[in-house]
């Protein structure tokens, strides 16, 4: 997977777009992260070494890109009505025996629970198992999260198990649920048209 200019997937469902950030997303991503700090904290990764240096929009741009062109990772913008809204990762994409990826995902609190992130979900685990020839993609959700746990109870990705102390977040080892997507457990018209069967657009 190469990043070229004006390149990359575009998945969109209603008015909800996913597709790789661009430098004149700089101005609304701060807004948004300005807005979300106290929403998002709980959730967050940080390391034992203590508090990450804070990271400006440039220095995660070029992060971004590298991991993309490297095809380690896809960042999508999420955007509602043209307006950027939060971020989903596929991340962690490791092909030969494993062809597997993580998905990863926040959202402003000031749209959250209009079904926008069920659906860009669901958008991306179709790209993923499909375009993209993966065969299993996990997403690990801290147990008191509920609002993400309500996205993938929502699609009715299986739990397949808590993961004890397995990511650093918000200062302290954190247990987390680790419900997965793969191939064989896929509904067959895809994440996507169940979901929208189910709960409408």
């Amino acid at each position: 997977m190469i990043a070229r200019r004006g390149v990359g997937p575009e998945l969109r469902s209603g008015d909800v777009l996913l597709r790789l950030f661009r430098r004149s997303d700089a101005v609304a991503w701060r807004e948004v992260r300005a807005a979300n700090r106290d929403w998002l904290r709980p959730w967050e990764g940080t390391t034992p070494d203590g508090p990450p240096a804070p990271v400006t929009f440039g220095t995660l741009l070029r992060g971004m890109n590298a991991e993309y062109a490297a095809g380690r990772s896809v960042p999508l913008a999420i955007e509602v009505d043209g307006s950027y809204v939060g971020t989903l990762t596929l991340g962690n994409i490791i092909r030969g025996s494993y062809r597997g990826a993580y998905i990863g995902y926040w959202i402003d609190h000031r749209v959250a629970g209009r079904g926008i992130m069920p659906r860009a979900v669901a958008l991306t685990l179709d790209h993923a198992l499909g375009e993209m020839g993966l065969h299993r993609v996990e997403i690990s959700i801290r147990p008191e999260n509920l609002p993400s746990t309500r996205v993938v109870e929502k699609l009715h990705l299986p739990l397949e198990g808590l993961r004890p102390r397995y990511l650093h977040i918000d200062g302290a080892w954190r247990d987390h649920n680790i419900y997965v997507a793969d191939t064989e457990s896929a509904p067959a018209g895809g994440y996507l048209a169940r979901y929208l069967h189910e709960h409408g657009a």
